[in-house]
């Protein structure tokens, strides 16, 4: 696990993590898909109370390393975002043709159109407070 000087992790945990192939089954099968341009979103209530993230990048976007940089780059956007998302989902997101060629910023600006298409943002009020 990567570490900061400070001691900070800067991965995303694995309780956070969808790793069992039942689990992304269980995505797949009862949850709502939301597409988009590189991505494609799958979620579904988990009765935990806590977000989970899966990602699936088929062979067909590229050789190992483009699928692993891919990953490791939805897993540190996940991180980064997490608590603007609201708790309580399985989210799976699936790499469509050219997302081994996009950059940081453009999955990041996919995630949050994906996100908040599917109605997952916390939204802020005025107080500060989150829905």
């Amino acid at each position: 696990m990567k570490k900061l000087n400070s001691g900070v992790s800067v991965v995303l945990k694995k309780d956070l993590r969808i790793k069992q192939n039942a689990d992304f089954r269980r995505v797949y099968r009862a949850g709502k898909a939301v597409p988009g341009k590189f991505l494609v979103l799958i979620y579904r209530e988990n009765g935990v109370g806590i977000t989970r993230f899966g990602f699936s990048i088929s062979k067909k976007i590229g050789k190992a390393v483009v699928r692993n940089r891919v990953k490791r780059v939805l897993s540190e956007i996940c991180r980064l975002h997490l608590f603007e998302v609201k708790e309580g989902y399985d989210i799976v997101f699936i790499g469509r043709r050219g997302v081994g060629e996009v950059s940081f910023r453009d999955l990041e600006k996919e995630f949050f159109k994906l996100i908040k298409k599917a109605g997952l943002y916390k939204k802020k009020r005025e107080n500060g407070t989150e829905t």
